[in-house]
């Protein structure tokens, strides 16, 4: 059941950036007040990166509370966990940049 929470999490965050024009939801850019304003496609990236890091530091932690110690992992799973939460980002992606 937490594996499956985390993922929705994921998902969930992955798809954030694309879906607002502030940043994290919270921090108004100086144009965003302008009529047709779209975040660029920087901020969204910095915002992915940034969510990237946020949710491995929450998986850690849920690893740590729930088996009671950490595994250590090579770069090879920071890699594919990257690389899945692009995957995870691409529907947010095509209705931000491809759709509209």
């Amino acid at each position: 059941m937490t594996t499956l929470a985390l993922l929705a999490i994921m998902i969930l965050a992955a798809n954030l950036p694309w879906f607002s024009n502030k940043l994290f939801y919270c921090v108004s850019l100086d144009r965003a007040q302008q009529t047709n304003y779209r975040k660029s496609l920087a901020w969204c990236l910095l915002e992915l990166v940034v969510l990237y890091f946020l949710m491995g530091l929450l998986v850690r932690y849920a690893e740590h509370a729930t088996y009671g110690n950490i595994a250590p992992q090579g770069w090879e799973f920071y890699t594919v966990t990257a690389c899945l939460f692009l995957v995870f980002a691409f529907p947010g992606f095509i209705y931000k940049v491809l759709w509209k």
